[in-house]
């Protein structure tokens, strides 16, 4: 890789990748606004698939931004605060340029 190319970069661009769906920009809202949430309730409020949004999921628990705990019969996702307030941070500092 590019000596150019920093670790912050590669962080930056694996948030903006799981960021570049409107369904997963829509759960992350969601999620920032309550203290957590199950995938069985989101799947009520989007007009797709258990297993796209499942997909879509899937994204966002391998950027880190999102983590989930099975409850079965459930996944209860969380936003991921660590790595959230990275992203935010990140973004910040990108955009102000």
């Amino acid at each position: 890789m590019n000596k150019d190319i920093s670790d912050t970069h590669i962080r930056l661009a694996r948030y903006a990748k799981a960021m570049s769906h409107p369904i997963r920009v829509y759960v992350l809202d969601v999620l920032s606004s309550q203290k957590c949430c199950y995938s069985g309730d989101l799947s009520e409020y989007l007009p797709i698939a258990k297993s796209t949004l499942s997909q879509h999921l899937k994204e966002l628990k391998e950027s880190g931004l999102i983590q989930g705990e099975i409850e079965a019969p459930k996944i209860r996702y969380c936003l991921n605060k660590e790595n959230w307030n990275e992203a935010q941070e990140l973004f910040h500092q990108f955009l102000k340029r």
